[in-house]
C-alpha cells in the first residue's frame, strides 16, 4: 500500500480538528481491466467484478457512518475507449440500476449523479433521473456517481455561469470568491471532501474532483479495484483517523 497524505476538503470547516470518520469519501475505481487480464478474462468481466466491489464498499461506508461516497464511474475521457467496452459499461449500468435501486432505497441511500450524464442513451438518462427522484428524501448515506465527469469541465462550467452573471450586471467581478465557485459545482450540496482513494497503484487524480480535493487526505493503494472490498475500505478509514489535518495551520 502506498499512502500519500495531502492536505483535503474544498470547504474546510472542521476548525483543524480531524474527525475519526470522514464525512465524504471519493474513490477512483481503477484496475478493472488489469484484474481481468491477469485472469485471462475479457475486460467486461473486470467491470462486473468491480461492480461487486461497489456493493461491498457502499455497505462498509454506511456501517462506518460516512455521509457521502463519491465514485468515479465514467470520465469524460472514457469515450475514447473501444466502442465494445463502452457498450459493455452501459449495459452494466442498466443492469445494476435495475437490480440495486430498490435495495438502495430501502437502505436509505440517496443517489446523486455528478457530471453531464444527459449525453448518455435516453433510457439510461431516464433510469438515472428516476433513481434520483425516488431516493431524494433518503438521508442515511449519499451515493454520488460521477458519470461523463471531468473536473476541468466542471470548473469551466462554473466560470461561464459567473461570467454571465457579471456580464448581466447581477454580480460584481470582485464578488467571485472560492465560495461562489464552490456553490456552482456539481458537489455544492455534498459535505466537503475529506478522503480521496485511488486503487491499482496509480498516483494521479485523472481530472477527478480537482477543486474539491484542495484539502483532502489522499490514499493511493496498490490493490486493483475488484479486490478492494469492505475490509480494505475500513483500513482506509483507519488510516484517515490517524492523520492530523491542519488546513495550512500549525
Amino acid at each position: 500500500m502506498t499512502a500519500i497524505p495531502a492536505s483535503a476538503a474544498s470547504r474546510p470547516d472542521s476548525g483543524g480538528a480531524s474527525p475519526s470518520v470522514p464525512r465524504h469519501v471519493a474513490i477512483i475505481m481503477d484496475g478493472n481491466g488489469r484484474w481481468a487480464k491477469k485472469r485471462g478474462l475479457p475486460r467486461a468481466a473486470g467491470h462486473k467484478a468491480g461492480a461487486e466491489s461497489v456493493r461491498k464498499v457502499l455497505k462498509a461506508a454506511g456501517e462506518a457512518g460516512v455521509q457521502c461516497l463519491t465514485l468515479y464511474a465514467f470520465s469524460s475521457e472514457n469515450w475514447r475507449r473501444p466502442e465494445t467496452e463502452i457498450s459493455d459499461l452501459m449495459g452494466l449500468l442498466r443492469f445494476y440500476l435495475k437490480a440495486e435501486l430498490s435495495a438502495l432505497h430501502k437502505q436509505g441511500v440517496r443517489i446523486k449523479i455528478i457530471g453531464d450524464y444527459k449525453v448518455f442513451p435516453e433510457d439510461i438518462v431516464k433510469m438515472l433521473e428516476d433513481a434520483m427522484a425516488l431516493t431524494a428524501g433518503n438521508d442515511r448515506l449519499t451515493l454520488a456517481v460521477a458519470l461523463n465527469y471531468g473536473s476541468r469541465d466542471e470548473m469551466a462550467r462554473a466560470a461561464r455561469i459567473l461570467a454571465g452573471q457579471v456580464a448581466a450586471g447581477s454580480m460584481k467581478a470582485d464578488a467571485i470568491t472560492p465560495e461562489a465557485v464552490d456553490n456552482l459545482l456539481y458537489t455544492a450540496d455534498l459535505p466537503p471532501l475529506d478522503l480521496l482513494i485511488r486503487t491499482s497503484g496509480e498516483c494521479r487524480l485523472s481530472n477527478f474532483l480537482l477543486w474539491q480535493a484542495a484539502y483532502a487526505e489522499m490514499l493511493f493503494v496498490d490493490t486493483l479495484w475488484p479486490d478492494f472490498g469492505g475490509e480494505a475500505f475500513r483500513g482506509a478509514l483507519d488510516d484517515f483517523a490517524r492523520r492530523e489535518r491542519r488546513y495550512g495551520g500549525l
